[in-house]
């Protein structure tokens, strides 16, 4: 699986761990930036890894800021993408099974490296259920066309 990375200044630590935990898993993942401490507005990011994720390149993204609100805000108005702040492990997985999310977005304010671990794991490895959801997420879609 293939996975686009990227953070502003205050995610870097949170990001390298996901970068980490990727590359553990066998899975394949691409750095968006940033690279070191010099200010940088996260739009910017969320829009290449929003991009990025939209076109087909990469299967989910990972988003890092201090809270992850920023990035989802930024990131959700990329058409195409459908991306979750989580905070715990039950979000992370029902983002997933219930909203088909592509792009989890993370806080290194708020969650710790081992939830931050468990969190990406859950998104990684929970499938979307469709079904009844299916309906929902063309609607979601249809939003995006107004």
């Amino acid at each position: 699986m293939r996975i686009a990375l990227g953070c502003d200044h205050r995610g870097r630590n949170l990001k390298q761990l996901a970068i980490d935990v990727i590359a553990q898993r066998g899975d394949e993942c691409q750095d968006f930036g940033c690279y070191d401490s010099a200010a940088v507005d996260y739009p910017d990011i969320a829009k290449r890894v929003g991009e990025a994720v939209a076109r087909g390149d990469f299967r989910f993204g990972v988003l890092v800021c201090s809270s992850g609100i920023g990035m989802s805000m930024a990131a959700n108005k990329v058409k195409g993408i459908r991306a979750a702040v989580c905070q715990d492990v039950y979000t992370a997985s029902r983002t997933r099974l219930h909203n088909d999310a592509n792009v989890l977005c993370l806080g290194q304010d708020v969650v710790g490296p081992g939830l931050a671990k468990e969190i990406l794991t859950a998104f990684l490895d929970t499938e979307f259920e469709g079904g009844r959801h299916v309906a929902r997420l063309e609607k979601i879609k249809a939003l995006e066309n107004r």
